[in-house]
């Protein structure tokens, strides 16, 4: 919403100013309610742990009594075939690797992230310009991007001087894009034109610029990417997809058919 806003407006609602920037007495306020800006942490777990974790899925634990099943089945009858139920398992088993990897995939994702992101930044604050950690940093901050630097949060900006930022963290595409705070955008429009706007974990390739921090740590459009790679602490293997998509075929007909011999039997 910010890139669709007037710059009085911006100012206003983040209790900032341009001549001066926010004052010191303001930050730890802001602070207690936005935290710090700054990717989150997850919790370590060992690849054990991640390991049995892929045992935890009701059709994986249908396969594994499948495979106990037929292993039993085999001995009862004494035929010593259990090339079914080693089958089974081994599939499994796979399955269970390919989700650690997975698990393991996401997490170095996110340890890429936060290498991304800026260790300091440079704020006007009570009128004075200081050099601050980029953690340290609140919305309605009035910050100094200067070429070569890396964006410390999502901002608003304020002047800006041929001022071009490589955003290929978070839009793909590798031609820097040419800033003007004069814009004035509309709603829905992709992240790559709004270019009144500067994303943190982006970099300034040329010239430089002031803005004001509208957004920090996982309210940023990275911190966002973030949150869907911690939410989605282990994909669905392709297996699970799978066994997923015939799980619900099997459900479709069962009840397709009992409602046919109910519908035969009222007839």
């Amino acid at each position: 919403m910010w890139h669709t806003m007037q710059l009085g407006e911006i100012l206003r609602k983040l209790r900032t100013d341009l001549n001066t920037g926010l004052r010191e007495e303001q930050i730890n306020e802001i602070r207690n309610v936005y935290g710090e800006n700054k990717i989150a942490e997850t919790k370590k777990e060992s690849i054990f742990i991640k390991f049995l974790k892929q045992f935890n899925d009701f059709m994986i634990i249908i396969l594994i009594g499948a495979a106990i099943v037929s292993a039993i089945m085999a001995y009862i009858e004494g035929t010593s075939d259990y090339l079914d139920s080693v089958i089974i398992l081994f599939i499994v088993f796979l399955n269970a690797i390919m989700g650690v990897a997975q698990e393991a995939k996401a997490e170095k994702s996110l340890e890429a992230l936060k290498k991304m992101s800026a260790p300091t930044a440079k704020v006007k604050r009570d009128g004075v310009i200081k050099i601050i950690p980029s953690t340290e940093i609140v919305p309605g901050d009035y910050i100094i991007i200067e070429t070569g630097s890396y964006i410390p949060a999502d901002s608003r900006l304020v002047k800006s001087y041929n001022l071009k930022v490589e955003e290929s963290a978070l839009t793909g595409e590798t031609v820097p894009v040419l800033k003007d705070e004069k814009a004035i955008l509309k709603e829905n429009i992709p992240i790559g034109d709004m270019v009144n706007m500067v994303w943190g974990a982006t970099i300034a390739v040329s010239g430089h610029a002031e803005g004001i921090v509208t957004d920090i740590g996982m309210n940023t459009k990275v911190g966002k990417i973030a949150t869907l790679i911690i939410s989605d602490e282990s994909p669905q293997t392709p297996l699970q997809k799978k066994l997923r998509r015939s799980w619900k075929k099997v459900r479709t007909s069962c009840y397709y058919n009992m409602f046919f011999n109910i519908y035969n039997r009222n007839i």
